[in-house]
Order: structure tokens, then C-alpha cells, then sequence
């Protein structure tokens, strides 16, 4: 089992793919929270435009 996880840490492509998955997840994380910031104004808006049109 010890040399199984020696050669797991010795393995680059691993660590490598699992930087890029932690970097995309990132960037979608900070992508949901600006739409739903982003979202919940267009949402204020619409409805200050229709308050306004009756």
C-alpha cells in the first residue's frame, strides 16, 4: 500500500489534473456567483420597467 502511494506522489500527470480541475472549479464557482448577482439586478429592473409601464 506505502509503495503504491510513493508512486502516486511521484506521478506528475496527477497532480497536474488535479490543479486544473481545482482551477475550474474555482472559475465556475466565481461564474455562479457573478450571474446571480448579475441576474438578481436584470430581475430588479425588469420589474421597475413594468411597475413603470402600468
Amino acid at each position: 500500500m506505502l509503495s503504491i502511494f510513493r508512486r502516486l506522489m511521484k506521478n506528475e500527470q496527477g497532480a497536474t489534473a488535479i490543479e486544473y480541475t481545482l482551477i475550474a472549479s474555482l472559475i465556475a464557482v466565481a461564474a455562479i456567483t457573478a450571474m446571480k448577482t448579475v441576474g438578481g439586478k436584470i430581475g430588479n429592473t425588469l420589474t421597475n420597467v413594468s411597475n413603470s409601464l402600468t
